[in-house]
């Protein structure tokens, strides 16, 4: 666990520019799956209890921009305090927690 927090001592670094992007693009296609996935199934759909509350109490465009906004900034945060071993690992997790569902959820309205 001791890497994930190691900083990178460089003020200019590929890995970690490469990885908030990642993280920043997994972001934007978890919002918009889960825009799609709620417009279509409704909020019930929605694995995350913290995103269904926001989408219940302020909408479902106001919700997720408020929930992928504060996530974006908490990983920015991170790139810029140079933990790029965990936003690298956060934008993995993301993709196995998200979009892999997401992803498998719209494949099988096609068969």
């Amino acid at each position: 666990m001791k890497h994930l927090w190691r900083k990178w001592d460089t003020p200019q670094c590929r890995f970690g520019d490469f990885a908030v992007l990642c993280f920043l693009f997994v972001q934007f296609l978890d919002g918009a799956f889960t825009y799609l996935g709620v417009s279509f199934w409704g909020v019930d759909i929605e694995a995350n209890p913290l995103i269904a509350s926001a989408v219940q109490a302020i909408g479902l465009a106001a919700g997720l921009t408020a929930a992928k906004l504060v996530a974006a900034s908490f990983g920015m945060l991170l790139h810029l305090r140079r933990a790029h071993n965990l936003v690298a690992f956060l934008t993995a997790l993301y993709v196995t927690v998200a979009i892999l569902p997401w992803t498998a959820l719209f494949l099988s309205l096609t068969k």
